[in-house]
């Protein structure tokens, strides 16, 4: 579907793929279309739901300023997913049970990490240069790494909250891992970081913002330079984490299925990111929140929710979303409000057929809580085509 519908009441328009926004987001992206250095239009994609200052599912292109808070704190979060040589009929439910066990084992979920004689130092090590530059100029930033974890021992570890590992079935019956990851509690710290610098830069000025989370560092102000190096590390560590941890699955898989090999090169993409690219005649910093890039040809992964289907895609190039498209269902009730409406029987009933836990804990990830993730591919056809249709069987989460 083309755009849904147009917001004109800041500087630039807003452009939305969907016709169900809440109130809170769409004063969000009214906010950002007021910003002075906002280039064109911003583009709210068809999951599109209030986040902390900007809306995730907000694509914005911006003049020589980025706002971090809007980047976020899960700097480089996104999606890989490789199809293997196995079929549905290498699987059963014991197989399926043995396999969901060992993943569990081996990558540990939620604040766990590696114990230090098990951290993957080989892919971790190349970071290490980059980081210490980092620190170099930001010694204080250091002491806002947690205590108890620390970026080599990081590396290959999936978190929590709705990061999850997956082995599903396409529409042929191919077996494919997936998995939803991002830089971990470095990439975190280095987010909260700079939008502090930001937001006392903002009063330091007495600029006057919609929203004090839309703080921004301009291009040749003190903190700029730094931060953009700082958030390029974090993505590329983003993308790191997710191969060493692909890694992983891969091998747990191998100790209880059929011999296999990885068909094709895994599909690896960021989806909580900044970069600099060309649009409407200008070269601009654009940041997806909550978004993938999907110029003509690009291949990109939309998660469903845990019970749905998840999509393969190929970008279609539109400019009026900045080659953009959504990065999943968005949600449509928060965590504390699944909690109170969904009982862990509804879990077990909306999960159905998915080895997974079904517990109170992972309660607030109910497919419930999401927006149908059929309705928003529906909205966004005009950005990507479905390469792959993916229904898990095995789900993980921290």
């Amino acid at each position: 579907m083309p755009v849904r519908q147009v917001i004109e009441e800041g500087r630039v328009p807003v452009k939305i793929y969907t016709d169900e926004l809440e109130a809170s987001a769409r004063q969000q992206l009214v906010n950002l279309s007021q910003l002075p250095f906002v280039h064109h239009h911003v583009a709210a994609m068809p999951d599109v739901h209030a986040g902390i200052g900007a809306t995730v599912g907000a694509v914005i292109a911006t003049h020589r300023a980025i706002i971090p808070a809007a980047v976020g704190v899960d700097i480089g979060c996104g999606m890989l997913a490789a199809r293997t040589s196995l079929t549905a009929d290498d699987l059963d439910e014991r197989r399926l049970q043995r396999v969901f066990d060992q993943i569990s084992r081996d990558v540990p979920v939620g604040r766990d990490q590696h114990q230090e004689n098990r951290a993957l130092t080989a892919e971790a090590q190349p970071f290490g240069r980059g980081l210490k530059k980092i620190l170099a100029r930001h010694p204080q930033l250091e002491k806002r790494f947690p205590r108890t974890q620390n970026w080599l021992c990081q590396m290959g570890t999936l978190g929590g909250g709705n990061h999850f590992i997956e082995v599903c079935l396409d529409e042929a019956g191919r077996v494919w891992a997936m998995l939803h990851s991002g830089s971990r509690g470095t990439g975190n710290a280095i987010g909260t970081y700079f939008i502090e610098l930001a937001r006392r830069d903002a009063e330091r000025r007495e600029l006057r913002l919609p929203d004090r989370d839309l703080a921004y560092l301009e291009e040749g102000a003190e903190h700029f330079a730094d931060y953009v190096e700082a958030v390029g590390w974090a993505q590329d560590y983003a993308a790191g984490n997710r191969r060493a941890m692909a890694d992983l699955v891969l091998a747990a898989m191998c100790r209880h299925l059929p011999a296999f090999e990885v068909t094709g090169e895994a599909v690896n993409c960021h989806h909580n990111y900044v970069e600099r690219e060309h649009h409407y005649g200008a070269d601009v910093w654009v940041t997806r929140k909550g978004a993938i890039r999907a110029r003509q040809g690009d291949l990109g992964i939309i998660p469903g929710s845990m019970g749905a289907r998840s999509y393969i895609v190929r970008g279609k190039g539109a400019a009026e979303s900045f080659q953009s498209c959504a990065h999943g269902a968005g949600r449509r009730m928060s965590r504390t409000q699944a909690q109170k409406t969904f009982t862990p029987q509804d879990l077990a009933e909306q999960t159905a057929g998915v080895v997974c836990r079904k517990d109170r804990g992972v309660l607030d990830e109910i497919p419930g809580a999401y927006k149908s993730i059929d309705e928003v591919m529906a909205n966004q056809d005009d950005l990507v085509e479905v390469a792959h249709t993916l229904k898990q069987v095995i789900c993980v989460k921290g």
